[in-house]
């Protein structure tokens, strides 16, 4: 009997597939170290999850935006996905904005 290939997962932000060749990563849905360690994660696009991050501190993140309907209601991110809607799955781009600082430097 022939095997089914696993379903591909789509991204729950955007809505397009993320097949195995496509940049991706895990988003904790509360950041780390805003008491999200071992919590919810979500499979986003590698491009999803920048924009996310570029557009959102990590305390906003875990004080408002916990959740992909909560994400989308941000107008950075909803412009965003309305962008990379309809590009193809493997679609990649760099985030525009300015880069975050680190702490500690």
């Amino acid at each position: 009997m022939r095997q089914e290939p696993p379903p591909v997962p789509l991204c729950p932000l955007c809505g397009r597939p993320i097949p195995a060749d496509v940049p991706q990563s895990r988003h904790h849905l509360v950041p780390r170290l805003r008491g999200g360690k071992g919590g919810a994660t979500v499979l986003l696009h590698a491009i999803c999850h920048r924009e996310v991050h570029a557009a959102l501190s990590e305390t906003e993140l875990a004080r408002d935006y916990s959740t992909i309907e909560a994400l989308r209601t941000h107008p950075r991110i909803a412009a965003f996905v309305d962008w990379v809607a309809g590009r193809p799955p493997g679609f990649t781009s760099r985030v525009p904005g300015p880069r975050r600082g680190r702490r500690g430097r």
